[in-house]
């Protein structure tokens, strides 16, 4: 692992496009879940059986 302090801003730049790429797809994952998990109460289907 490299360290933070002594990268140069080529690397700081990379490692911030992945933390971003990563924030945003695990958002749209917990919001997929929320969706998906709203359909399904609504349609009064038991967990797991879809």
């Amino acid at each position: 692992m490299s360290d933070p302090k002594r990268e140069n801003e080529e690397f700081a730049k990379a490692r911030r496009g992945r933390n971003v790429a990563l924030g945003v797809a695990l958002g749209v994952f917990v919001i997929l879940v929320f969706v998906v998990s709203f359909y399904q109460m609504s349609r009064g289907t038991p967990a797991g059986h879809f």
